[in-house]
């Protein structure tokens, strides 16, 4: 399968949106495979993780900016604090497919989590079969 663009639009400096949707359709039709997404932004990750209980998404955003705050740095953009989170959540996820459907956890979900925003941005995807 060739590559596919999803797009994403970010409303905040910081969320998570979850993309889980979006990617489950990318393995109907697959009997076994791996879908390879990937996010081509320096400010910006991918990452799993629970869907059940929405004060999660709170709690991840808080505690990064907790543990890397924006202020105190060089970098005259502003965003330094956006590029170091981006590099320890990571920009590239594989998520097996089998019959069809996403290898995920019964709570999981796959979340673009922006760092820098709002934007207009997009998540890479491949299918591997």
């Amino acid at each position: 399968m060739s590559m596919v663009v999803l797009p994403v639009r970010t409303r905040h400096r910081e969320e998570m949106v979850d993309l889980t949707g979006q990617v489950r359709k990318l393995a109907r039709g697959v009997d076994s495979g791996t879908v390879w997404l990937h996010c081509p932004h320096t400010t910006a990750a991918l990452t799993i993780q629970e869907n059940a209980d929405p004060d999660l998404k709170v709690d991840y955003l808080t505690h990064l900016a907790k543990l890397i705050p924006q202020a105190g740095f060089r970098h005259s953009e502003g965003n330094a604090d956006a590029h170091i989170k981006a590099s320890l959540v990571g920009t590239t996820q594989p998520v097996l497919i089998e019959d069809g459907e996403l290898v995920l956890g019964r709570w999981q979900a796959i979340y673009f989590v922006e760092l820098d925003g709002p934007r207009e941005r997009q998540v890479l995807a491949r299918v591997s079969k």
